[in-house]
Order: structure tokens, then sequence, then C-alpha cells
């Protein structure tokens, strides 16, 4: 039997909640304290759902019927009223906050877990390629053809990697504003295919043993920068990233332990590392102390300030020794370790955890940064007394796995 007027202002509240039933699934819910609440119950994908539809007085009973046709209509057009109205109430506040405040968000949220290199690229990326063309839309109105417009405007000054990864980046802001209920959808899946392939990334390195030679004479003749040239004598014997490298402090440095404790904030991948330092290593840091060891930074920048090692400054050296990017850069030295190690046979996890590579597994990795250590001390020295051989051009006899001690 349908409700009347009547009966809803009259319905007087129980010890429990009960239901008053009206037609087609609407019923009013009278609360223990009074309130009362209308509802609908509907079914959707074979699933039994409720959906609310306000509170009596303010919807009255004439309203509530209005509000459950409404909803019976969605349901013979094949949409489920609950999940229409969730999506209309995130295109509503989407219109409300821009995909460039929502990206300023998701950085500051994100960042801290990221080196600071690898933040300010991509804070970089979004300033220069991604704001100004869709920063100040609702994120919402971000589709696929947008992101496409963008992508291509970025292509068409020949830089389609950095395309790729403005898109990727825009696909993880708007996977954040999808999880904090602000948008509905990510429009980048549909872009596969649709952009320039990218090549395969290789960072240029020397690997053959005679040319590896001829380049650490050449470092040895360096004729600029006394600093420089220490990091340049370093590089190939730690085989850091360059960041890593030309952000290095002396407060990391134990040099009577032979150690280098880089710490977690500075690494890719946010778990400390440790370099062991093989005695040559020992001895260009211990000459570069008095030149630096007054400051921070093992290798400050040029222009002082307090500031480390500009990010050019050891790809310029080597320009200036005759080496093209295509030949060499300073990432360089760990494909070039990385490379020649393996071929000598050393166990490949102690090289791989020497390089600070991504552990799979997230738990193993908090705890693994001094994995293999004692044979990545030994590993560091043999490598150190190779290029050593390779420098002065002796006949090398590499060091097989069977053949350690």
């Amino acid at each position: 039997m349908a409700l009347s007027d009547l009966a809803v202002r009259t319905a007087k509240p129980g010890p429990k909640p009960r239901k008053l039933y009206d037609e087609r699934g609407l019923f009013l819910l009278v609360n223990p304290t009074g309130s009362k609440w209308w509802r609908l119950k509907y079914r959707f994908a074979d699933r039994e759902k409720l959906l609310s539809l306000g509170t009596y007085p303010d919807v009255s009973l004439k309203d509530a019927r209005d509000r459950r046709d409404q909803a019976r209509q969605q349901l013979v057009a094949g949409l489920d009223p609950g999940e229409a109205r969730k999506a209309a109430k995130v295109a509503a506040q989407a219109d409300l906050e821009t995909f460039k405040s929502i990206a300023c968000e998701w950085l500051q949220k994100r960042s801290p877990l990221w080196a600071d290199g690898h933040a300010e690229k991509i804070r970089r990326r979004l300033d220069l390629d991604v704001f100004p063309r869709i920063g100040g839309m609702p994120i919402a109105a971000v589709t696929a053809p947008e992101l496409l417009k963008m992508a291509k405007l970025i292509e068409s000054r020949g830089a389609i990697d950095t395309a790729h990864r403005a898109v990727q980046n825009c696909g993880q802001i708007i996977r954040y504003a999808i999880a904090t209920g602000r948008a509905i959808s990510d429009p980048t899946p549909a872009l596969r295919g649709a952009l320039t392939p990218t090549r395969e990334r290789h960072y240029s390195s020397i690997t053959e043993p005679k040319a590896v030679g001829a380049l650490l004479r050449a470092i040895d003749g360096y004729g600029g920068s006394y600093v420089t040239r220490a990091a340049l004598r370093l590089a190939p014997l730690v085989f850091v990233r360059p960041g890593e490298l030309r952000k290095a402090e002396w407060s990391e440095f134990d040099l009577d332990n032979a150690e280098w404790r880089i710490p977690a904030a500075r690494m890719k991948m946010r778990q400390p590392h440790v370099v062991p330092l093989a005695r040559q290593a020992l001895d260009i840091l211990t000459e570069l102390k008095p030149v630096t060891g007054n400051g921070v930074h093992v290798f400050p920048g040029a222009r002082g300030r307090g500031r480390h090692m500009s990010e050019n400054t050891v790809n310029a050296a080597l320009r200036r020794l005759g080496f093209a990017k295509e030949d060499m850069t300073g990432h360089g030295f760990r494909s070039m370790a990385s490379t020649l190690l393996n071929e000598q046979g050393w166990h490949r996890d102690a090289i791989e955890r020497q390089l600070a590579h991504q552990e799979r597994d997230a738990i193993r990795a908090a705890y693994n940064y001094a994995e293999h250590l004692p044979e990545r001390r030994k590993m560091m020295q043999a490598w150190a007394d190779y290029l050593d051989d390779l420098r002065t051009g002796a006949k090398v006899i590499q060091i097989r796995a069977n053949q350690k001690t």
C-alpha cells in the first residue's frame, strides 16, 4: 500500500529503525533518533542495492517519488543510479580543481620519496611541457585527444622521449585524482600506439679494454679544474650514478674503514648504499681532502656558494678530452664496469648490488644494502687494479670467478 503525506508526517520513532514502504522500491527509514530518510531499493547486475534520496521533510513524498522515477529511468538505460551519482559528484568536483592544482598536490606527496634530481626533472617537464597546455583544464576535461595534442607539440621539436615521459606523468597524476575521488577514468592507455615510438636508450660507454686504457690515460692528462679531474678519476673506481658522485659529501666517507656510505635520501631507489673504496680511490680522496675538505661537498661547484658540482661538469670534461657524447658519458662508467666485471666472472648479484640496481622485493631491499659486501670489497680492489693495468698498457689477465680466493 502506498504511503500518504499524513503517514509520513506522523510516523513515530521506535526502539529500532523501521521501514515504511511506498511503491516500486521506495521506502522511508525512521530511525530511533527521529530522523527520516528516503531510500530506494533496486537491483543492478543481479545485486540488490540501496540509494539515498534525501531526508524528510526537506524532501517531500512527492519529491522522493520523482527522484525514484529518475533513478528507475537510469536503470532502464542500463545505468547504475548509485554509480551515476558518484560520477556526477566527481565531475562536479573536477570542475573546481584544475589539472595543475592536482598535479602540484601529487608532486608534494610523491617527491619526498624520490631522489632530488628525479623530482627536479619531473617538475621541469610539467612546468615546460604540460602545464602550458592542460594545466588550467578541469581534470575531467583532460581526454586522450587533449593529451595527444600536447604530446605531438613536444614531439614536434624532436623530444620523443620527453613526450612519452610527459604522458606517463599525466597518467600518474590522473590515477592519483581517481584514487582521491576527483577523476573518473585514465585516458592515457588509449594513447598506446599513437605516439612516435622511442628508441631503446643506452648510455654511451667505452667497454673495449684497450679503449678503456686510452680513456683513463686521457683523464690523467686532463688540464682543467683539479676538482673536476678528481671526479673523473674517481668515477670509474666507484661507478655510482653521476648525481650520487657530484653530490657526495665528506661526512659520508669513512676513509679509515675504506667505505663510502651514501644515505637513502640521495639514492635513486631510496635505499642506503655502501661503496667499498679500493686503495686507488682512497689515494684520490686523500689528495683531494686538503683542497675541498673544509666544505660540505667533496666536489663543490666552480661558483662556490656551498653548492655541489653542476650536472654537466663531468660530461663537459669528457667532451673537452675529445670523447663525443656518442662515445662516452658520465653514466657510461657504470656500463663499463657492469660489462667488464660480468665478463670477468664476478658474481652477478654482487655486481648488481654494487650498481645499486632496483630490488624487486621491496622488503628485501630494505635490508640488503650491505649484501655481498665481503665479495664486493674484493671485487672493487681487483677492478681498480685491473684499471691500473689497462692504463699502463700492461698485458692483462682477466680475473675469473673460479680464480678468486
